[in-house]
């Protein structure tokens, strides 16, 4: 089955999310994610996706596999069993557990479109290998059962049709009496909400042993989940639970009204933590090179079933709200679409934006061009920025640091351009002493290559260069960050900031766990590091502060009170003894990250969300760059965004400002 095409009706784009389902999972197969022999049989075409999108088609196999091996379990002292697939598509499952030996008294019934079912029925009698597995069926089969074995029937019914989906299943042998297994794997959504509820509501009066496993996407109104709505518009392929049924607890409720007696939840986050083995976490994370770290939370949808789950459910209060406006511009500013990048004030008034990955001459890609916002007169302006030496490369880098050394001096520490390339040394940035400051297209910069000692140390990304002070004298602290070869690094160098040598400074007290995507500023001639991404893929909610001291610098935790929720992929400032944590990702899919407030003197941790009623497009606060003005007490917010797992790539258009003078006050 081909993917769904825009424009396309609705039950051939319906169809061709299964077919470009089953094509994810065969590549995610072929790269060792999953083990499934029989997927290359029954997919007809093959393609290679995206590492993000092979690992949430990994995180969402095991997780129906483990509820489907649970059902069965907790069954084996029956004597019959049922599994119901329903929009099987050209799933593998029958194929899987009879090769395996779990259906010695089940039968699998699978259902979809009739065309599908066809189609998948000529595979398997073309297919020796999936044929002799079903065994003979005895002749050809007539009306809606495609294909029919022992302990396997193969269905061609409209799902929305209730009334023909349960005559055909009665002729095909379904028995409500004994214990059914109903799977529904990204399948209802497509369907109007009255006849997927019909068909819920039918399968719990209707027998008397079941359960239900549905697999379905929510939070349609998140950045992420306005990405994928989108996508699915295109395909014309829409999602209708969406506005019904947003989050879990609209799930939950919806299958008690329809006669459920217990329904349970997990995110995928949660299931990969709590129900996979460290070693097969491992094994996964190490399988291909990998740094889309912001898709993976909103990529992994929630499981329900009436199964019983470990769940945890925590809920973020949220202090208030601050609203997001679009910056007042009077330029053009496609050069600041981009993610994975870098903002810094270089001069009053004047912030320079390089590097990531965007929209450059009308494509994608990693970004050439060094871009400036100036303000003037209460707006801001901005322009690209001119290289005095256009043909010295700077590698395009992401996950980069640039740190200002003066008024005419910055230094670009690490980077990356592909995941399994090696990290990216420093670079010098010069700019001329004096400039107009008014007029973008008047700023300049000359490129300056430089290996002094301290080479090696630079070679990682998603790292922090932080001026800290000892002695009276400037250093750059570097710390954590990953590299080609370490996922996570914990390591720290002080570099001179005079000629960069790597200067052994003591520093005493207990160490940070490694991270990377982390976010660290300078404060009282010492660092703040907060959250970040640790040795296990798992978000860090710790803060500590690099203090000086008269023979060196000590590592303390900083306490926060109710705990810092843990992040990545966030930015931070330090404003009147606060600390400012802006947007990141949590593994919370109640909500996402606005604004953090943490005040360094009592430990007082509040959460602010942003209000976004005033944008018209959705605001993916990752992989972002963030300035703050403090005559103003705003934010501006540069970039920002990601790939969204397959739906597309999203950069936020417009940099956009948050005045927090407000909160500032009140905390």
């Amino acid at each position: 089955m081909g993917r769904g095409r825009p424009g396309a009706p609705r039950a051939a784009a319906v169809q061709g999310t299964g077919g470009s389902s089953v094509v994810s999972k065969c590549s995610a197969a072929a790269r060792g994610y999953i083990q499934d022999r029989f997927l290359r049989l029954l997919v007809g075409r093959r393609r290679r996706r995206a590492p993000l999108v092979h690992r949430g088609y990994y995180i969402r196999a095991r997780a129906v596999d483990h509820c489907i091996q649970d059902f069965l379990l907790k069954t084996q002292s029956h004597p019959r069993t049922q599994i119901l697939s329903l929009g099987a598509g050209f799933d593998s499952l029958y194929f899987r557990l009879k090769d395996i030996g779990l259906l010695h008294h089940t039968v699998v019934y699978e259902v979809d479109f009739p065309s599908v079912a066809c189609q998948k029925a000529t595979l398997i009698k073309r297919m020796k290998e999936l044929s002799a597995l079903v065994g003979d069926t005895g002749g050809e089969e007539l009306g809606v059962i495609t294909f029919s074995g022992e302990d396997y029937k193969l269905l061609g019914v409209d799902l929305s049709e209730l009334s023909e989906l349960e005559r055909a299943l009665e002729e095909a042998g379904l028995d409500n009496g004994i214990p059914t297994l109903f799977i529904a794997e990204v399948v209802l959504t497509y369907m109007e909400n009255s006849r997927s509820d019909a068909l819920i509501q039918w399968a719990a009066e209707h027998f008397s042993q079941a359960c239900f496993l549905l697999y379905e996407q929510m939070h349609p109104e998140d950045p992420f989940g306005r990405v994928m709505q989108q996508h699915f518009s295109q395909l014309n392929s829409v999602l209708h639970s969406l506005a019904q049924y947003p989050d879990c607890e609209a799930q939950q409720r919806r299958f008690f009204e329809k006669g459920w007696t217990e329904c349970s939840v997990m995110d995928m986050n949660e299931f990969f933590t709590c129900c996979i083995p460290e070693d097969e976490q491992q094994r996964v994370q190490a399988l291909e090179p990998f740094d889309e770290y912001e898709g993976m939370e909103p990529s992994w949808t929630p499981l329900l079933s009436n199964m019983t789950v470990p769940h945890h459910d925590e809920t973020v209060r949220m202090a208030g709200s601050i609203t997001a406006a679009v910056c007042a511009m009077h330029s053009e500013i496609s050069g600041l679409r981009r993610y994975g990048h870098h903002s810094v004030l270089i001069k009053p008034n004047v912030i320079l934006t390089t590097g990531g990955f965007g929209e450059e001459d009308g494509q994608h890609c990693r970004m050439r061009n060094f871009h400036v916002l100036i303000k003037h007169a209460g707006y801001w302006k901005a322009g690209c920025v001119k290289k005095e030496n256009p043909d010295k490369r700077w590698d395009e880098r992401l996950y980069h640091t640039v740190s200002c050394l003066s008024n005419s001096l910055a230094l670009v520490v690490g980077g990356r351009t592909s995941p399994s390339s090696a990290g990216l040394g420093m670079l010098w940035l010069k700019f001329p002493e004096t400039c107009n400051a008014s007029d973008p297209n008047d700023i300049t910069v000359e490129l300056v290559s430089l290996q002094p000692a301290a080479e090696p140390a630079a070679l990682r990304w998603r790292h922090s260069t932080t001026e800290v002070i000892f002695k009276g004298e400037k250093y750059l602290f570097l710390y954590g960050g990953r590299s080609a070869m370490e996922p996570v690094l914990g390591d720290w160098y002080f570099l001179h900031a005079q000629d960069l040598s790597c200067t052994v400074i003591p520093v005493e007290g207990p160490v940070p766990e490694s991270r990377h995507s982390h976010s660290a500023c300078s404060w009282k001639g010492g660092v703040l590091i907060a959250g970040g991404l640790g040795a296990a893929e798992q978000p860090l909610g710790s803060v500590f502060f690099l203090r000086e001291l008269e023979h060196g610098f000590q590592w303390q935790a900083v306490e926060t009170h109710p705990p810092l929720i843990p992040r990545y992929s966030h930015t931070a400032h330090v404003h009147d003894g606060k600390l400012l944590l802006v947007g990141g990702v949590w593994f919370h899919s109640s909500s996402v990250p606005g604004i953090t407030v943490i005040d360094l003197m009592t430990g007082l941790c509040l959460d602010y969300t942003i209000n976004v009623e005033h944008l018209e497009w959705p605001l993916m606060l990752h992989n972002h760059s963030s300035v703050f003005l403090p005559n103003e007490k705003e934010l501006l917010l540069i970039g920002g965004g990601g790939n969204c797992f397959s739906f597309g790539t999203h950069l936020n258009p417009e940099p956009v400002l948050l005045s927090l003078s407000n909160i500032l006050t009140s905390h």
